[in-house]
């Protein structure tokens, strides 16, 4: 199958240092619940970030039920400033890919790692 080449969505080009600045963590989930408060549907997630503690995040990933979250690893930024999303404090960013109908697909490691592994 021919590989088609998308570049009318791709973003301005940058130099790898700034690439690498950002800091990208597994995380495990260890508690989700619903966020009616967002104007987008939502979930609060607390993470366990290792040797980084805990931290919580707001996010869209409302596809997935909090019982199939709670205990999985995903990966995350956690050097952006922290967000106010209705009122909470979201600490970290947790990462995805949107497939074609604009469902979050999480981006998760294949096999178990511990939480607050640096991603590189």
């Amino acid at each position: 199958m021919p590989r088609t080449t998308e570049t009318s969505n791709i973003r301005p080009t940058v130099e790898a240092e700034h690439f690498f600045a950002v800091d990208i963590r597994s995380a495990l989930v260890i508690a989700v619940e619903e966020f009616p408060e967002a104007r987008r549907p939502a979930y609060k997630v607390r993470l366990d970030l290792g040797p980084l503690g805990e931290r919580v995040a707001s996010a869209q990933i409302t596809t997935y039920r909090p019982e199939e979250l709670v205990g999985s690893t995903v990966v995350c930024v956690v050097n952006f400033p922290p967000r106010r999303i209705a009122g909470f404090k979201s600490e970290v960013l947790i990462l995805g890919v949107y497939d074609p109908d604009g469902t979050v697909i999480l981006l998760r490691p294949d096999r178990p790692v511990p939480p607050g592994h640096r991603v590189g």
